[in-house]
């Protein structure tokens, strides 16, 4: 029932009318959509419609332009005859033409949908194209006529099913490689997938995988939804890599862009039939303020069509077993979250929010766990919107999971605002285990966004300029000490507390150096900064081969102990001491964030009485520790004259240990 949102969380009871009102609305734009009692999945078939498809004796090309006055389609097939080929005009502003014979078009040459408006002439990328290049001359971009739905590709996949708890490891193909240049898939499938493997990830979330004319942009201002980049290779390529990954027991999401698309006319969707308010908002209210991108109109059936068909393609014709939505926060309010604190529950259930978007992504999660309930679905939303992981049936909007986007800025403030010292132990604690009843969250410490130029990576942050000189074994640095001793600290306690998922950037797993910066005009087009240097990790004489250690061993710990789907209890903080405690099941957890002082008989708190023994430390050598923790001694556990159930133990400075119950 959808009511049940408020049993699972009960400061909702105020807003109980505007739930009801979400879950009216998504049942009756289900219903508007479905009128034959279809499901979601059998509505979601534009692109076996739209676009080019193959007939059983020839090709049918298909496009919706309501406001256009006319449609053709011209290319290599027709030698570039503009009006050679004109579309038929059917109901709902569809427009179709049917070739006859299997060679009336060839798979690789180029075409243009052109749109005949007002009397202009208007040249346009197909928009549901599934493959699209850049002309290495004139820089402009065209569809390609692509078998990408029956190309016949063997799949060796069947049977995969995503785990349960992601581990999730954040890539983007492009700069993937060491070389200054933009990798391949295949490139990415032979040398970087099996490093993830052995690492110990098993999500793999590939950034950048639709097409994007501006290569700087990460990915995030699509033109072509149904079109893989070409700049990393073929659609049989990207196939290729997928069902690699499968058969690595590795899944796979891809960042979905839902949330805004390109202002680009010609090879974008905007003015498409030469209306700005085919798939986009009219005016002002379809450009997004401070992206310069434009805003779907999500009460619109044929654009929920579009959307959904787009998941549905990616999941059907890719094999993709989830998404990480993008920008979610800007789709849920007019404003787009810009400059909002939320503070309270009345920004959540506002005239500010956007009932169309909530309405569309309820949609959307529904469609992707009916085509596969095993399905991962992740929301970027900064606001803290309640509901957001619940499922659309209790009244939620129907994502799996969040992610923890205030824990990279937690660390970043305290790390750049604040010394040593003034580390808040019980704002730690707060901030990192505080989150909606029932939701669950992917825990990280930086992502992509902490990496990019102008701004710098945890490890980077903590050392500095420093890496450029003491990151070898050979040389003494204080600096690097810290730095390395706060790193791996600040990872163990982020994963064990932040969420029931984890997610690292590619690099970030061995303290990958510097930025990120894309080739550009400012930096010479340079690669430099856009690449990973898995030498580093590589290199036994470097500290970077420590932190990778400790990322892999740190991975098989907590899949090991299922630390990730256990309840954290508080223990202790100390913010004199600058010490943490606190239990996950029959493990304990002790950190002491103290810069100077180690402990020497310190208190732990347990919640069973019995035996402790080391099961996993930071301080280990073989992760670039001191070897200051006694692995073998056992702990016994026993009540204190004051109540108090624990043991004493050492405690190094800069360190964290984790015991469990023998």
């Amino acid at each position: 029932m959808w009511n049940n949102i408020i049993k699972i969380d009960p400061y909702l009871e105020p807003y109980k009318e505007d739930i009801k009102l979400r879950a009216d609305n998504f049942a009756v734009k289900k219903a508007e959509l479905l009128k034959d009692n279809k499901s979601l999945s059998s509505f979601a078939n534009g692109y076996m419609y739209f676009g080019i498809n193959k007939t059983g004796d020839g090709w049918v090309y298909r496009e919706w332009a309501p406001e256009a006055d006319a449609v053709f389609l011209t290319g290599e097939f027709n030698n570039w005859d503009t009006y050679g080929n004109p579309l038929k005009k059917l109901k709902n502003g569809v427009f179709e033409l049917t070739l006859e014979g299997k060679d009336a078009l060839k798979v690789g040459q180029k075409i243009e949908t052109v749109i005949l408006k007002d009397g202009k002439i208007l040249r346009r990328v197909p928009s549901y194209a599934t493959r699209v290049v850049q002309d290495p001359v004139h820089h402009f971009w065209r569809a390609e006529v692509s078998d990408t739905i029956c190309d016949n590709f063997v799949w060796t996949d069947d049977g995969f099913k995503p785990q349960t708890t992601p581990y999730i490891y954040e890539c983007h193909i492009g700069m993937s490689g060491e070389e200054g240049r933009v990798n391949s898939f295949d490139d990415f499938r032979k040398n970087v997938l099996p490093r993830i493997k052995k690492a110990g990830y098993n999500t793999l979330q590939i950034m950048a995988i639709a097409e994007h004319p501006y290569y700087a942009s990460f990915g995030y201002q699509v033109s072509s939804f149904f079109a893989v980049s070409s700049r990393f290779g073929t659609p049989k390529e990207f196939k290729e890599l997928i069902n690699t990954a499968h058969k690595m027991g590795i899944a796979v999401l891809l960042d979905l862009v839902h949330s805004h698309s390109i202002a680009n006319e010609g090879d974008g969707l905007n003015m498409f039939d030469g209306s700005d308010y085919q798939y986009f908002h009219q005016g002002n209210r379809g450009n997004h303020p401070a992206w310069g991108t434009k805003l779907f109109d999500y009460g619109k059936n044929e654009v929920i069509h579009f959307l959904l068909s787009n998941i549905k393609f990616w999941m059907d014709v890719y094999h993709i077993d989830g998404f990480r939505f993008d920008g979610v926060t800007s789709m849920l309010y007019h404003d787009h979250g810009l400059g909002s604190a939320f503070t309270n529950y009345d920004m959540y259930f506002s005239l500010n929010t956007d009932t169309e978007a909530v309405t569309y992504l309820q949609l959307a999660n529904e469609l992707i766990h009916e085509i596969n309930p095993r399905a991962i679905t992740v929301a970027e939303d900064m606001s803290g919107m309640p509901g957001m992981c619940i499922k659309t049936a209790d009244g939620g909007i129907g994502f799996d999971y969040r992610l923890s986007m205030g824990v990279p800025d937690l660390w970043i403030k305290l790390i750049k605002d604040y010394s040593d010292d003034d580390w808040n132990m019980d704002t730690l604690w707060y901030e990192l285990t505080t989150r909606r009843p029932k939701e669950k969250n992917v825990g990280y410490c930086e992502s992509h966004d902490q990496a990019l130029v102008g701004d710098k990576t945890i490890i980077f942050r903590l050392c500095d300029s420093e890496m450029y000189r003491a990151m070898s074994k050979d040389i003494e640095s204080p600096v690097i000490d810290r730095g390395i001793a706060l790193f791996k600290m600040i990872k163990l306690i982020t994963y064990a507390l932040a969420g029931e998922g984890v997610l690292n950037f590619m690099g970030n797993e061995f303290g990958h150096p510097e930025w990120i910066d894309f080739p550009r005009e400012g930096n010479g087009w340079s690669y430099h900064y856009c690449r990973r240097q898995w030498s580093l990790a590589d290199n036994n004489m470097l500290r970077y081969s420590d932190l990778l250690a400790f990322d892999k061993n740190l991975l098989s710990f907590l899949k090991r102990e299922r630390l990730l789907n256990k309840k954290a209890d508080y223990g202790l903080t100390h913010n004199g001491d600058k010490v943490l405690t606190f239990t996950k099941g029959k493990t304990v957890f002790a950190f002491n964030f103290n810069p100077l002082e180690s402990f020497t008989g310190y208190f732990v708190p347990v919640k069973e009485k019995g035996e402790y023994s080391v099961v996993f430390t930071t301080d280990s050598a073989e992760f670039g520790g001191f070897e200051r923790v006694d692995k073998n001694y056992k702990y016994k556990a026993e009540t204190t004259a004051d109540g108090r159930l624990g043991f004493k133990c050492y405690l190094p400075s800069r360190a964290a240990i984790v015991f469990k119950k023998v």
